[in-house]
């Protein structure tokens, strides 16, 4: 019997290993930023074009390569960072596996330059699928650029599984992100098809959550500090009144890489318990500096997990501390998400100085005056106070009244179901699914010429956003506009004058949040715009416990079916089941 164990080609070994590395453009930009983040630079700037899958350009100013090293560097388990076994349980860098370069190199078109500064000129290098087809010297600044075009030109099906561009770009913004929070002394570029998305100034870690996230967010965040002998914690916490329903403000990094860790999260989570209203999701922005010896980081080829020798300690140092910091600047107390507002006083009464009430006594009221007027008209009609309580008490019983000659009758079940006679038996309405299914077809006709209704604010309304922010709503600003927005874009500010008249005021925080968060919807779409309309359809739709009056459900109804599409919502689950006449009679046997 022949061998029929063989070494792999050195170009499909690359190839796999590409496969575990760079699954999407975002992980060739994390690698190659991590790089320039190890080789001591001070300034790196990023350049795409179309999400990455044309270009992804590194370049910084750290300490370079040699002809020689520049080579190596594209080769397998070539590295800088380890010599020895044991260096793997005392990492203080980014990289160490040595399968980056040569992972990106065996998918896409590479051409790197670099120069030390005891060199004179530089070497460039020009790799296309493993295959090295030039190297020779050039001009360059001291520092390193790789350029990458047409990732993965070699594996077609891997470069079809990749979504839209917008889906790919916040991806690409995610690892930018988590770099530049990690390392807020470098100073940080992003451009994205030619325009600017970030410029970040080397600072502090306060004012480089301000520059990402957004002008003013130093002000929505409390600082979390803690020594132990086992670690120190070191960050800020979002306050519970700016938190948001997305977990796209979680952020763990252990010895300045960024990491998932669930238990971790568990640990902010409960110490968040109480104060935060439901769906809502903890932010934090926490860095953890252990020994390298308690961690092995080594678990997980993009090294995002990590494990911990002693995880029960550090989650009980983790919640104390972010309980404390929460405590000592006094968030906890004033939250209150119960409170009514139309229970506040007005302006006027809460100026006002309060003064005893003056008591006034009828010497002569009499209960028992059966003559006097003014008496009895204080006391008469108590059936009055009951008017309408059988009324209420059927309809939150929510029996299904038949009144003569009227059509079927409909009425609520579990505060979640529409249920109405039809001729073969019960229809049974999921009524939120029906709503995002009429509400959806609705902001389709906006999108596709007809006029959105708008109602005009009495006092514009400004938020805050970030320089991504800006840069989608700079993008899909026709869109915004035909579903019913009137918005400006003043500095680092979104300006709203006008909203959908679909749309309240007090919802519409919760959908522009939405639309922000749109790139992280997994929701299966035609365009940004599909998108965005089955983001408001579903931000907008009554919710399962929503008590709906008859007039309401028979609306509903009417509403649903005049739909070209009925049986299926907008996020393609099914809208109502009938249940047949002999199924119920054969129920019933």
């Amino acid at each position: 019997m022949s061998d029929i164990i063989q070494l792999l080609p050195d170009h499909v070994a690359n190839q796999i290993a590409a496969g575990e590395v760079i699954q999407r453009p975002a992980s060739a930009v994390k690698e190659l930023i991590e790089n320039a983040v190890d080789a001591g630079a001070t300034r790196i700037q990023l350049l795409i074009k179309d999400a990455g899958k044309s270009l992804i350009q590194v370049i910084d100013d750290g300490k370079g390569m040699t002809v020689t090293d520049l080579r190596l560097a594209f080769e397998r388990h070539a590295t800088s960072k380890i010599k020895l076994a044991t260096d793997l349980f005392q990492l203080n860098t980014k990289g160490f596996r040595g399968e980056a370069l040569a992972s990106i190199a065996a998918v896409a078109h590479v051409e790197a330059h670099s120069r030390t500064e005891l060199d004179k000129v530089a070497s460039c290098i020009k790799i296309e699928g493993t295959k090295i087809v030039s190297q020779e010297v050039t001009v360059a600044p001291v520092g390193t650029s790789i350029a990458i075009r047409n990732l993965f030109f070699n594996i077609p099906a891997r470069r079809n599984f990749l979504k839209t561009d917008t889906v790919e770009l916040r991806h690409c913004i995610d690892e930018f992100q988590r770099v530049a929070l990690a390392h807020p002394d470098i100073s940080f570029s992003f451009l994205n098809n030619g325009s600017e998305l970030f410029d970040l100034p080397a600072s502090n870690l306060k004012r480089r959550l301000a520059q990402i996230m957004g002008g003013k967010f130093d002000e929505k965040i409390v600082a979390i500090e803690e020594d132990t002998p086992i670690a120190q914690f070191r960050g800020f916490l979002v306050k519970p009144n700016f938190t948001k329903k997305s977990r796209g403000q979680q952020f763990f990094f252990v010895n300045q890489r960024f990491v998932k860790s669930a238990f971790l999260h568990h640990a902010v989570s409960a110490a968040y318990e109480g104060l935060l209203r439901d769906g809502y999701q903890p932010g934090y922005f926490i860095f953890l500096q252990i020994d390298p010896a308690h961690i092995d980081i080594n678990i997980h080829p993009t090294k995002t997990e990590i494990k911990f020798s002693d995880e029960q300690s550090l989650y009980a140092i983790l919640k104390s501390a972010v309980k404390h910091s929460l405590g000592m600047f006094q968030v906890t107390p004033p939250l209150d998400f119960d409170r009514d507002p139309s229970m506040d006083p007005s302006y006027a009464t809460a100026q006002s100085v309060p003064k005893n009430p003056s008591i006034e006594v009828d010497a002569s009221f009499n209960p028992f005056d059966q003559n006097g007027v003014q008496h009895t008209t204080k006391t008469t009609k108590w059936d009055s106070l009951y008017a309408g309580f059988e009324t209420a008490t059927s309809e939150s019983l929510q029996l299904p009244l038949e009144e003569g000659g009227a059509g079927p009758k409909v009425f609520q079940v579990f505060q979640k179901y529409i249920v109405s006679s039809v001729r073969s038996g019960l229809l049974v309405i999921d009524q939120q699914r029906a709503h995002q299914r009429v509400l959806y077809e609705q902001f389709l006709n906006y999108l596709t010429g007809q006029s959105a209704p708008q109602q005009q604010l009495l006092f514009p309304l400004q938020k805050e956003i970030s320089p991504y922010e800006k840069n989608l709503l700079t993008q899909n600003s026709d869109a915004l506009h035909a579903l019913g927005f009137d918005a400006q874009i003043k500095g680092e500010a979104l300006i709203l004058n006008a909203i959908p008249s679909v749309c309240s005021e007090t919802q519409i925080h919760e959908v522009l949040d939405a639309i922000l968060e749109m790139d992280q919807n997994t929701t299966e779409s035609f365009s940004p715009s599909d998108l965005m309309a089955k983001i408001m359809a579903r931000s907008l739709s009554i919710t399962a416990g929503k008590r709906l009056t008859s007039q309401e459900q028979e609306q509903l109804i009417h509403d649903l079916f005049a739909c070209k599409e009925t049986q299926i919502s907008p996020f393609n689950r099914q809208i109502f089941v009938t249940l047949e006449k002999g199924e119920l009679e054969k129920k019933m046997n």
